[in-house]
């Protein structure tokens, strides 16, 4: 069985740290809604695009698969994993899975048998690419590690499963060789791409990149004894497939251009030979503020490297460990989506799509501890009290790709809503106000009320010019309870700063309005994400919550891309 690879990793980085923390329509045209780098490669399969590493790595006896064991689920494979004998650290969702597998768990929460699905099952593979159909997923990276050991037949059947479902599901897959524990590396991914995956590009579904098949090598220069390589063999690597005509990426360590931490010395060559570089990040944030921190001295500076050497550059992007209680509901993600958007990035790779046996899956995992072993002590999506729908970290992926491809302006507030519809069974702390009835003292053009609750942060409401005061007002379907209220305009530099008077009213009935916040002036910043917020001194009970504007130093007139409502 292959080492995880956070086992080797984040050994080798414990106790280090990085140093530090740390007016418009008719007159303008709307700017792109992140920062552009000069990107070393028009837009293609990978570049552009949001890529998934996918595992397929579970297997269960008698699932048919050659490996014929409990495959990444156990400790010892053999045995159907159990609290004693088990990998697993989160708990996927099978509601969707036909074919399910019974372990030696206890029962669910719900009293239903803990079953787990196979990745050797089409049907399971099916699913997964359906879900990265539906949620903004383009591209799946298939992991192979050394394929010449008893994990190899059931590695290439995957790779063919890979292929039949990206086909179905208009997906594009590319092979992601890992060289952990692979001994002949040099020689045999040589053998192995010439005399098996090669094939594969003559898929529809292969990505290719700049004309070229894709693909990629992850691990060299890893401080660690599982990838001992030197530099020469590595390199001499990357130019034989280059020379065999592909666009080559490498996954490379996290500190890769100073060559410390994680990143041996002496591999700045072999990196700088690649056509696109992919620093690893598991393990390596556990908070927003570590995000912002990898953002200024590490992120930038590498898109610099990248910008000046006609290297595309593709930064790894982790929900989290839900286990560690690292996801903050999202937020952690959605601050690398922001970070690394503002940086300019060429595409995100997300680690990883399947991995629940790390932790850092985005696949349809358990929303509650009804769904999970009773007395496993494995976390469901809801373990910090908010509620999240089993796919959150599917759809929170499909708005960072909307942002990165610029149908979605650059926004610092999370437009995701952990649980649609307000439902769930803990309370939610969502935007209470996304896609409710809209309505406003007046429009001009066609920037109606609605602009500003559809979770678009592009498009807005503005009021009639001239003529304050003016009011946007949203109907939450319900008397809720009202705590902050988030604010915001496009944030492309085109807006530039503007500060409006506004003032915050509720109301039960729709026609009685008391003030919740007087009028002040809500600054507007595109430095800061053209975004402002309004928080209660205690939360008030409304179903009508209204925004009074009586000035703008920007332009005469109310205007606004999001008005968020929040409980808490």
């Amino acid at each position: 069985m292959a080492i995880s690879r956070r086992s080797v990793i984040v050994s080798a980085l414990a106790g280090t740290a990085t140093a530090g923390l740390g007016g418009l329509p008719g007159t303008l045209t709307q700017a792109a809604a992140a920062p552009t780098a000069p990107a070393a490669s028009p837009p293609g399969d990978v570049v552009g695009k949001v890529t998934v590493g996918y595992q397929g790595w579970f297997a269960c006896i008698g699932d048919g698969a050659p490996i014929n064991s409990w495959w990444h689920y156990s400790r010892n494979a053999g045995q159907p994993p159990s609290p004693s004998n088990t990998t697993l650290v989160s708990w996927p969702d099978m509601r969707e899975y036909t074919r399910s597998y019974p372990t030696a768990y206890p029962n669910l929460g719900n009293g239903q048998r803990a079953t787990l699905f196979s990745s050797w099952d089409q049907q399971t593979v099916d699913t997964h690419f359906r879900w990265m159909r539906e949620n903004g997923c383009d591209t799946a990276a298939l992991q192979r590690f050394n394929p010449f050991g008893a994990e190899g037949p059931t590695r290439d059947g995957m790779a063919q499963k890979v292929r039949q479902s990206a086909e179905a599901y208009g997906r594009k897959f590319y092979i992601m060789y890992d060289v952990t524990d692979w001994t002949n590396m040099q020689s045999e991914i040589k053998q192995d791409w010439t005399t098996k995956m090669r094939a594969y590009t003559a898929s529809s579904a292969y990505a290719v990149q700049n004309g070229k098949p894709v693909v990629c090598i992850w691990g060299f220069g890893f401080n660690d004894p599982g990838r001992p390589f030197a530099p020469a063999p590595c390199k001499d690597v990357v130019d034989w497939f280059k020379a065999q005509g592909c666009y080559v990426i490498g996954g490379v360590p996290t500190h890769w251009r100073n060559g410390i931490n994680d990143s041996r010395p002496g591999f700045l060559d072999v990196y700088h030979s690649f056509d696109m570089i992919s620093p690893w990040m598991v393990g390596r944030i556990t908070n927003v503020s570590q995000a912002d921190q990898f953002y200024r001295d590490l992120n930038t500076p590498d898109q610099a490297d990248c910008d000046a050497r006609g290297i595309d550059y593709q930064p790894c992007v982790i929900p989290g460990d839900l286990q560690s209680g690292h996801r903050a509901h999202g937020e952690l993600m959605w601050r690398q989506f922001y970070n690394l958007c503002r940086v300019g990035v060429q595409g995100f790779y997300i680690s990883m799509f399947d991995e629940f046996n790390e932790g850092n899956q985005i696949a349809k995992t358990t929303e509650t501890s009804a769904e999970v072993p009773a007395g496993s002590g494995i976390r469901a999506l809801n373990e910090d009290g908010t509620a999240c729908s089993a796919d959150y970290y599917l759809r929170l992926t499909a708005d960072g790709g909307r942002m990165l491809k610029g149908q979605l302006a650059l926004t610092a507030v999370r437009p995701t809503v952990p649980f649609p519809g307000g439902g769930g069974p803990t309370q939610p702390t969502g935007d209470l106000a996304l896609n409710r009835p809209a309505t406003a003292s007046s429009v001009t053009q066609n920037y109606g009320a609605g602009n500003a609750v559809d979770g678009n942060g592009s498009s807005y409401w503005e009021s009639a010019n001239n003529a304050f005061p003016q009011w946007i007002q949203v109907d939450l379907g319900a008397a809720s309870a009202v705590k902050r209220v988030v604010l915001s305009l496009p944030p492309n530099p085109a807006w530039g700063s503007r500060t409006q008077t506004v003032a915050v009213l509720g109301s039960t009935n729709g026609s009685d309005f008391s003030t919740l916040s007087a009028a002040a002036g809500r600054t507007f910043d595109p430095a800061s994400g053209n975004t402002t917020t309004v928080t209660l001194a205690t939360a008030a009970n409304a179903r009508y919550v209204r925004l009074q504007f009586t000035g703008n130093t920007g332009w005469p007139a109310g205007q606004l891309s999001g008005f968020s409502v929040y409980a808490s």
